[in-house]
């Protein structure tokens, strides 16, 4: 049986175990946006504070899951961290969300978004101040795995994996969402090698502003597409076609906004792509070991320091995190070396807002393990023993 073709949740299912469930897609996304804090909610039994607007301290971790996995999660796992040790603590949840696989933040940082991982595919919205769910909304897909804000905080992008498409949601003043104001299915190229259809990875707009790339596994394309922000609506304006087999999974921007780095999954590379800001148009280079040997590995993704330095990759099989050097401004990466990520299939990475932290999620051993960034080498090393999370596939440091 292919892998690439299982369904999400039959995947989870027919992996899962007493700690976690495995899928081979979902979770990722470059750092996730920190955002402006919001005041302080009163602690409660439900989980940690609120995010504060005190630097210092403990700061708000948020963590994905599957709820119909066995051994699986409740809802959207609440935990704190502090900045300076990386110690995890505390415990809680939002129920009422199902199958949040991954999250994402307002850039006002008052809403938190998770996609639903389901057949019948959603999104929801929860308001951080008082963690209340302030409802879903259908993506008119299947699987979603991927979501992200536009970087100006009216509209919610979000990828289906089941079918191969991308849906844009209006957000309303409150932070909850509105009308879905488009979907968009990929027709076309014919499926790779081994795949029966398209699998959108992932959907994140580009540093212009203007475009929006969406990743597709199945059809070995990134597509751009321009946002109309006052309809809502997406136009294709560009093709970026990996080599076939290649399984484009997730897309991370340097900070100079001319280039990125395409993680993919199927054939165990990375690859630098150059882009264009005018025309959003993406070239994808030439195919970069991840450090993973001759053993079965599945690249992730990929997460770039704020300040352009150093990139991360995070392998499920090798259980590694890969360090690169980049350079010549963004158009090189240059291996350094790999570090055991120390728990077992680290399905999403994480940097915290000031660069000090690495987060992994790793699904099979169900916990997140933390990492000291060291800011002039781009060294990791291990923060504490991990933080025991159920079937964790996401994690969200504010």
């Amino acid at each position: 049986m292919n892998r690439a073709d299982l369904s999400r949740r039959r995947f989870v299912g027919a992996f899962a175990g007493t700690a976690a469930g495995v899928s081979l897609s979902a979770c990722d996304g470059g750092s996730p946006p920190s955002g402006a804090p919001v005041p302080p909610a009163p602690a409660t039994a439900t989980g940690p504070p609120a995010p504060s607007a005190t630097p210092s301290g403990p700061r708000p971790l948020y963590l994905g899951t599957y709820t119909s996995a066995d051994g699986g999660g409740e809802g959207i796992g609440l935990a704190a961290y502090d900045p300076a040790t990386g110690r995890i603590t505390g415990a809680g949840v939002v129920g009422g969300v199902g199958d949040p696989s991954f999250l994402a933040v307002h850039p006002d940082g008052r809403t938190l978004y998770a996609v639903n991982e389901r057949e019948d595919g959603a999104v929801t919205a929860v308001r951080l101040s008082d963690r209340k769910v302030l409802g879903s909304s259908a993506t008119g897909g299947a699987s979603p795995c991927h979501l992200s804000v536009h970087p100006r905080g009216r509209f919610l992008l979000s990828a289906d994996y089941g079918s191969g498409s991308v849906a844009v949601h209006r957000i309303r003043a409150s932070g909850a969402l509105g009308e879905r104001t488009e979907t968009v299915t990929h027709s076309e190229p014919p499926p790779g090698p081994g795949q029966q259809g398209p699998h959108a990875h992932q959907c994140v707009t580009a540093p212009d502003g203007g475009h929006v790339l969406a990743v597709d596994l199945g059809t070995d394309t990134v597509y751009t597409y321009r946002l109309d922000e006052r309809a809502g609506t997406l136009t294709e304006v560009s093709r970026a076609t990996a080599r076939p087999g290649a399984g484009p999974r997730h897309l991370t921007f340097h900070p100079g906004g001319r280039y990125a780095y395409l993680a993919n999954e199927l054939d165990d590379t990375v690859a630098v792509c150059a882009y264009e800001p005018g025309s959003g148009r993406l070239t994808i280079g030439e195919p970069q070991p991840t450090g993973s040997g001759s053993g079965t590995n599945y690249p992730a993704q990929l997460v770039v320091t704020g300040d352009g330095r150093y990139a991360y990759l995070a392998n499920r099989g090798h259980n590694s995190l890969a360090r690169y050097a980049v350079e010549e401004d963004g158009a090189r990466l240059r291996l350094l070396g790999t570090v055991p990520v120390g728990g077992d299939f680290p399905r999403h990475i994480a940097l915290s807002p000031d660069g000090g932290l690495l987060f992994a999620a790793n699904q099979r051993s169900g916990d997140v393990t933390v990492f000291h960034v060291d800011a002039d080498s781009g060294g990791l090393r291990p923060a504490g023993e991990p933080f025991a999370s159920p079937v964790a596939v996401c994690a969200l440091p504010l």
